[in-house]
């Protein structure tokens, strides 16, 4: 192995954990930045990663509240960018008067507004763009379970690619390069819109979703209108690590319902199945934010950019966010699959 990599990764939950855990695990010294109260209860419990039901105790390695008190750890060859979107803004407002201080940024949070956002702030030639396909489970604080390795995708471009994807890889991440970050990060978008939105604000699970006709329509749509956005830009559709994106868009834009609702129901089935996804769960956090704006929000505004509808998308944006900010009273929509169709006639 070559000299190991010093890694700052901001944020300590199922991603960040996993991801910097594993490097970790692997010789690599990591720092983890945190929120004070979350840093002071997992600096108590200690990091635990469940690798193929393995438990693995991460050592060696730092939780810090502050980031002058990470920056005093370093200096960083590479930071990992593990936060949940909606709080990309409020930690770049934090990081202002360190930015000169901070390694490049590999930006592993969901949607693809995430990396041009740090761009502006850090400088584009410090923003690397990551993606993670890997099914990954937060049992309690510090306490990560790996549910279904898939792997993870790096942009290329960048003098670090290269070496992070062998890092990576090396780590048992599963990592592979991409030549285009765009198609890449809008790939993933395409995976995180399925049963997502819809399954938060109804309250049902995703297995639920797709046996529903009218609810799987809806799906196709909204997925329809991502992918056109996707073309308007020159995008094209990429496989990503154990994660057949491609066969995914072709069955959504090329099948008739009833023969690709069987498709999709496999996939959504190996993927969630039953498990409430992320929306739910931050609808639920008590935080009063969703990540929801950054992805099905961001085919909304590309589609306003690019003068293509997308009324779906709006639609679960619209009403997910109404019910998350309290403007819609809790259970608005549960179990009312026809409450919300109707919103669209």
């Amino acid at each position: 192995m070559d000299e190991p990599l010093h890694i700052l990764v901001f944020g300590a939950g199922a991603i960040g954990t996993y991801i910097g855990g594993s490097l970790a695990l692997f010789g690599h010294p990591v720092v983890f930045l945190e929120r004070p109260e979350v840093a002071a209860e997992l600096n108590q419990r200690g990091l635990r990663l469940n690798l193929g039901g393995v438990q693995k105790v991460i050592l060696d390695s730092a939780i810090v509240a502050s980031i002058g008190e990470a920056v005093s750890l370093g200096p960083f060859d590479v930071a990992i960018f593990a936060l949940k979107s909606f709080d990309t803004q409020p930690a770049l407002e934090g990081l202002a008067s360190y930015t000169a201080s901070l390694p490049p940024v590999l930006c592993l949070a969901n949607g693809v507004e995430n990396e041009p956002t740090l761009a502006r702030a850090l400088g584009a030639d410090n923003v690397i763009a990551g993606t993670v396909t890997s099914a990954v489970g937060r049992l309690a604080a510090g306490d990560i379970v790996l549910e279904r390795l898939r792997g993870m995708g790096v942009a290329g471009g960048h003098r670090l690619s290269t070496r992070l994807v062998a890092v990576l890889d090396n780590a048992g991440l599963n990592s592979r390069l991409f030549p285009n970050s765009a198609s890449m990060k809008w790939s993933k978008l395409l995976t995180n819109l399925l049963a997502n939105a819809s399954s938060a604000i109804l309250d049902m699970p995703p297995a639920e979703i797709f046996a529903h006709p009218g609810l799987y329509t809806l799906e196709v749509r909204q997925l329809r209108e991502a992918l056109a956005v996707m073309h308007a830009q020159g995008l094209q559709v990429v496989d990503l690590p154990s994660t057949p994106v491609r066969l995914l868009a072709f069955a959504v834009q090329s099948l008739p319902l009833r023969l690709s609702r069987p498709f999709l129901q496999r996939a959504v089935g190996g993927g969630r199945g039953g498990k409430m996804p992320s929306f739910y769960i931050d609808l639920h956090s008590g935080r009063g934010q969703s990540e929801v704006d950054y992805l099905n929000g961001a085919v909304v505004r590309g589609g306003q950019r690019l003068g293509i509808p997308t009324p779906v998308n709006r639609l679960l944006n619209d009403t997910l966010l109404a019910l998350t900010a309290g403007k819609l009273p809790p259970g608005a929509f549960s179990n009312q699959p026809e409450k919300l169709l109707q919103m669209l006639e």
